[in-house]
């Protein structure tokens, strides 16, 4: 174990028997013996990875990939097939919350109950007791049984009992969809209290908000193999490729990402050329006025699968067709790019979607509303976009994607994408006063005026 890591995970292997009926379970829990290699399932195979102090790590995955597994593993709940597990520091696990919890208890029982399962004492759930009950604003039914509770009420108790700990390590599964939006985002401004503290975080979730907001890096599992283990933008763009991707294509998608190889090559540029650099952002010339730099150019670009349709030639030029990647805060321009249909498609629909640098979401367009797209394409047909964008954002460098999705099966489904497939840069203006990254900032002036002195 390195000096600054507090979790070494080292070829964490787990294999479990898939008993075709529960009298082969039971048999096998009687007698034992070795695992019919006809039945075994390996829920993780050679897993390694460092958590270092005061890190947060994410990890991803479709589902069945791995991640419960794993985190169990670490927090100490299960063991592993092959593999080893170091721990520096105490360790608490968000696994599933409210498990401990006696539904004939009160609110007030149980937290002393589940509190002293994660290792505090009586005195500290006391000190803690009315931030415990204030985070979960539960002041009127502390002292009601548990099974009377709303399933919402439930999770926030348990979540707000379960974060009261002060631990070197937390482990956390799925934890952030509790409750409502107003709870979330309390649940989120707890974690970036003990992420400032300096508490090493080890945690699961689906979201790739939460793991660009979060995650110093992200590790991607998928069918118990570690695939990826990097920056969250590329780990989550690779995540995309997989959850998107028809089925007979996942093999090779699974062996693109481990082997760090990207998307595969598509004519994406108006003159011909593709970009083909997996990292990093753009790197722009200095211009003083609106235009367009060569030197400009996305390093992430990342086309994903096809259902059907192929973006080409992705743009952002004038209303009149100009095409420019220097723009002026406010501005009116238009993405504009070509789709070509290799089979029939339903209500499809057309968008964009621009982020920061470091991958958050900004704002989209999109062409109709659910159901209210283009009825039908026929294959062969080559659709024109032109999105028009006001470019309500501060001063900086951005991305945008494209895409265009349409229904199959009864459901909306992406016919292709491109994530990052233009960069921009918005000048800068010495009399801007927004801040952050969207653009509030209006006309009229602030008013600020001195209150008279006593």
């Amino acid at each position: 174990m390195s000096s600054d890591a507090v979790v070494v995970a080292t070829g964490l292997s787990k294999q479990f028997a898939l008993q075709a009926s529960a009298a082969g379970h039971l048999r096998r829990a009687l007698v034992g013996g070795a695992i019919d290699p006809a039945s075994e399932y390996w829920a993780l195979r050679d897993v390694s990875f460092e958590l270092g102090r005061g890190e947060t790590l994410g990890v991803m995955g479709r589902n069945g990939c791995g991640k419960s597994t794993l985190l169990e593993i670490i927090a100490g709940t299960l063991v592993p097939t092959r593999g080893q597990v170091e721990v520096k520091g105490e360790l608490a696990a968000l696994l599933e919350l409210g498990a401990a919890f006696s539904p004939d208890l009160t609110g007030r029982e149980n937290v002393f109950v589940y509190g002293s399962l994660l290792g505090l004492s009586r005195g500290t759930i006391r000190e803690r007791f009315d931030e415990i009950v204030d985070f979960a604003e539960l002041h009127d039914f502390i002292d009601e049984p548990v099974k009377t509770y709303s399933s919402g009420m439930f999770v926030r108790l348990a979540f707000s009992t379960a974060v009261s700990s002060t631990p070197d390590i937390l482990v956390i599964d799925e934890a952030l969809a509790v409750g409502d939006e107003a709870f979330q985002r309390r649940c989120f401004g707890r974690f970036e209290e003990m992420k400032q503290s300096g508490v090493s975080m080890l945690f699961v979730s689906h979201s790739a908000g939460t793991m660009m907001e979060l995650c110093d890096r992200v590790l991607l599992l998928d069918r118990g193999d570690s695939l990826r283990l990097g920056a969250p933008d590329e780990v989550i763009r690779h995540y995309h490729r997989l959850i998107y991707a028809e089925p007979e294509q996942h093999d090779e998608i699974r062996e693109e990402i481990r082997s760090g190889a990207s998307a595969d090559e598509d004519d994406l540029r108006t003159d011909g050329t593709t970009e083909r650099s997996t990292g990093g952002g753009a790197l722009a010339h200095v211009l003083e006025e609106e235009g367009f730099d060569a030197g400009l150019e996305s390093k992430s670009l990342l086309s994903y699968a096809t259902r059907g349709a192929r973006i080409g030639a992705p743009a952002i030029t004038t209303p009149s067709g100009q095409p420019l990647n220097i723009l002026s805060r406010g501005g009116l321009y238009h993405v504009r790019f070509r789709v070509e249909f290799a089979r029939d498609a339903f209500q499809v629909r057309f968008g964009t979607l621009v982020k920061n640098v470091v991958g958050t979401d900004l704002g989209g367009v999109v062409t109709a509303a659910p159901g209210e797209g283009l009825a039908h394409v026929s294959s062969g047909e080559v659709i024109e976009v032109e999105v028009p964008i006001r470019m309500r954002l501060v001063p900086g460098t951005y991305f945008a994607n494209v895409g265009v999705v349409g229904t199959v099966d009864g459901g909306e489904v992406f016919l292709h994408r491109i994530t990052d497939a233009l960069a921009f840069r918005v000048l800068e203006e010495r009399s801007v006063v927004a801040t952050g990254g969207v653009d509030l900032s209006s006309d009229t002036p602030a008013r600020i005026e001195r209150a008279s002195s006593a």
